[in-house]
């Protein structure tokens, strides 16, 4: 081996054993971006009156929430570990805090010891991790809802000053797209055309520079009044799972709680 071989494996040795002793990252190494944690927050403290109250954020590299410094009539507004988020909100309900957590929206419900803040949204975490987030909290009368003003910020704090956002397009019958078949595909319907028409764009696209992503086929009315047929169908091919005897019982308790 020639000298700078031997220098490259003593480097590579050298990194190797250096690794051993850097922290390895997990699912929960989720660092939320400042302007998406500032937007939550802005909209916590207007929705829940925390005006004037100290907000803290115990969850950091390293530290321990548990031995955290809690001041008297402190708030949490933090994005937590998700692998012991459950743990985090027994905690913080038995010991009187008030909290307002990020959560994966998708196993919100998982999570049977805090109240649901659902928001149709995703996060890019500085980590570059993407995740459908959303939150849990002890504060609010609901069990579960919707808040369509905090999706509406945190979508703000993540557009870059330049980024439009993307039209949507709506085309007639005739012209036949991927996603219509996708679509149809995807209910399980056999759908097919024996002719079309290949293009690009349509003729009221080409004056605004506007084209069909994936392109399209022009099909016959005939077809055209099948594709919407299908797609119909399509909609109303999803499963619907019904309600038990059992289950509908527990919904009559719930009026009847509603009614005294």
């Amino acid at each position: 081996m020639t000298v700078y071989g031997v220098l490259q494996q003593t480097l590579d040795d050298y990194e190797g054993f250096v690794d051993k002793f850097k922290p390895k990252k997990t699912t929960d190494d989720c660092y939320t971006p400042p302007a998406v944690y500032e937007a939550v927050k802005d909209w916590a403290i207007e929705e829940y009156g925390l005006e004037g109250r100290e907000i803290v954020r115990p969850f950091f590299p390293g530290g321990d929430y548990e031995s955290y410094d809690y001041q008297e009539n402190c708030v949490v507004i933090d994005n937590p570990p998700f692998s012991i988020i459950s743990k985090i909100c027994r905690n913080y309900s038995a010991w009187g805090l008030d909290f307002f957590l990020f959560a994966p929206t998708l196993t919100n419900f998982s999570i049977r010891s805090a109240n649901h803040v659902i928001v149709n949204g995703q996060v890019t975490y500085d980590n570059g991790a993407v995740v459908s987030t959303s939150f849990l909290t002890n504060m609010g009368g609901l069990l579960a809802r919707t808040a369509p003003g905090l999706a509406q910020a945190i979508a703000e704090a993540q557009e870059k000053p330049d980024e439009a956002p993307l039209p949507r397009y709506s085309y007639p019958d005739a012209l036949l797209t991927v996603n219509d078949l996708n679509k149809i595909c995807g209910a399980g319907i056999d759908y097919g055309v024996e002719k079309g028409i290949y293009v690009s764009a349509l003729d009221s696209q080409k004056p605004l520079g506007k084209g069909i992503f994936g392109h399209g086929l022009l099909i016959d009315e005939k077809r055209a009044e099948l594709k919407r047929a299908e797609l119909k169908r399509a909609e109303r091919e999803a499963i619907v799972f019904d309600l038990s005897t059992r289950e509908r019982a527990l919904i009559s308790m719930l009026d009847k709680e509603d009614v005294s």
